[in-house]
């Protein structure tokens, strides 16, 4: 049987509002043998994978490789994200690609990406976490509280329903004006 697409890590059936991840005494833990597998910034210095998030709230957004339309579409919108709302919600958004650091620079330049980005050159991560596509996670103290696995390139996870479970309120990724309704 195949591993579930989405997947609540903690809590009960229905998506848990964002206090569930306050604390590292939930949720599911990452191994020490992944925590541990390397990633690399734009200047090509390692840091442990489990770093990244083991003092701090953080939605994870692993992507398939920097050459894929459908990821770069997807981190453009990621781009969009106010840094204001993050830090309000005390939350740390990072992108992990499957590349040579080298491209991280010009990535960032393509898509407008401001936030964390890191790749997994030798796709280690990806491979003991099971992935075949890409990935979104929320995580806090080394523990995954929520993933989705995408099944085709088209599958990535809504980015307002991921940050919705970390406490980010709805972004509006067009340009054109709200609808009220009175």
């Amino acid at each position: 049987m195949a591993a579930p697409v989405t997947q609540q890590v903690s809590g009960g059936a229905a998506p848990s509002p964002s206090p569930a991840l306050a604390g590292p005494e939930s949720g599911q833990p990452l191994a020490p043998s992944v925590a541990e597998l390397p990633v690399l910034d734009a200047t090509g210095k390692r840091l442990p994978f489990g770093a990244l998030f083991r003092e701090r709230r953080a939605v994870v957004v692993f992507v398939r490789h920097f050459l894929c339309y459908i990821c770069k579409e997807y981190v453009e919108d990621l781009a969009k994200v106010p840094e204001r709302l993050l830090q309000e919600a005390n939350v740390t958004l990072i992108v992990i690609g499957q590349s040579s650091y080298h491209h991280i620079e010009p990535f960032c330049k393509l898509t407008g990406y401001s936030h964390e980005i890191y790749v997994d050159p030798e796709r280690e991560i990806y491979k003991r976490l099971g992935m075949k596509r890409g990935e979104e996670i929320a995580s806090s103290g080394n523990n995954i509280h929520f993933m989705h696995r995408d099944r085709n390139r088209l599958d990535h996870k809504p980015i307002n329903s991921v940050l919705q479970l970390v406490g980010v309120p709805h972004v509006n990724f067009t340009s054109r004006p709200s609808i009220i309704h009175v």
